[in-house]
């Protein structure tokens, strides 16, 4: 058994009120066991686990952090977790935001309440995330680990790092609060061949929509779960450019 190495960890936080370890091991589901360094996935790639201490902060960190409400009874089994068991595993790409997918469902199954992520400070209550495991493609994936923050002049991604691309930067007079827009430039990022560069034209049916600028850092200091070493793409609203000029 293996554990690669990648250049992003995604790192997950999955509360749980288990009487002790055998409970998760003997509920882990088939496919998956768990060894001295961690959690074996089916094709042999092993999962960092490590738990930690309840704190009285942490329930309320996870209720607002959730997309979605949590239930009543994930919320109530947060409220009186046991352990908070971490997963440290692989980043960078679509396939390695799966293998996390999959993990986290892995342990849920054993009685976890849901996953918080550190990479976007997102949470999930446990239905959800299965739900997101099950279907896996990229909308899946990237609604359980990308964040979206709205601020006064802008909004961005947050936790494109997971898979393996830069964060995307609109202004807020171009967002719309459905997420439509955003939605659909996340879409747009993560299927794109190509790394998108200086300049880059996103062209819709109607003509060119936004021109790409490339910001190589962004908010969150080098080294934290947050901060993204790909950078961030800002858009531009071509028409914007053109009423400039």
């Amino acid at each position: 058994m293996s554990k690669k190495k990648s250049i992003v960890e995604t790192t997950l936080r999955i509360p749980g009120a288990w009487a002790g370890f055998d409970e998760i091991a003997n509920r882990i589901p088939k496919g998956f066991s768990l060894c001295d360094d961690g959690l074996v996935m089916p094709d042999g790639q092993v999962i960092e686990m490590f738990p930690m201490k309840p704190d009285n902060e942490f329930p309320k960190v996870f209720e607002a952090a959730c997309r979605k409400p949590a239930t009543a009874d994930e919320l109530s089994t947060v409220k009186r977790y046991t352990v908070n068991l971490g997963l440290i595993g692989p980043g960078g790409s679509l396939e390695a935001a799966r293998t996390m997918l999959q993990a986290g469902a892995a342990i849920i199954q054993t009685g976890g309440a849901g996953v918080f992520i550190d990479n976007s400070m997102l949470a999930h209550g446990a239905s959800l995330w299965k739900q997101m495991a099950a279907v896996g493609d990229l909308d899946a994936v990237s609604f359980a680990f990308v964040g979206i923050v709205r601020r006064k002049a802008d909004v961005h991604t947050m936790g494109m790092n997971v898979l393996g691309k830069p964060d995307v930067v609109m202004s807020r007079s171009d967002f719309t609060e459905d997420n439509d827009s955003m939605i659909e430039m996340i879409r747009y990022v993560c299927n794109s061949k190509k790394a998108i560069g200086e300049g880059h034209l996103i062209i819709n049916e109607f003509g060119p929509r936004f021109k790409a600028r490339l910001i190589e850092t962004d908010d969150a200091p080098v080294g934290s779960y947050l901060h993204n070493p790909l950078g961030r793409i800002q858009l531009i609203n071509v028409k914007t450019i053109s009423d400039r000029n």
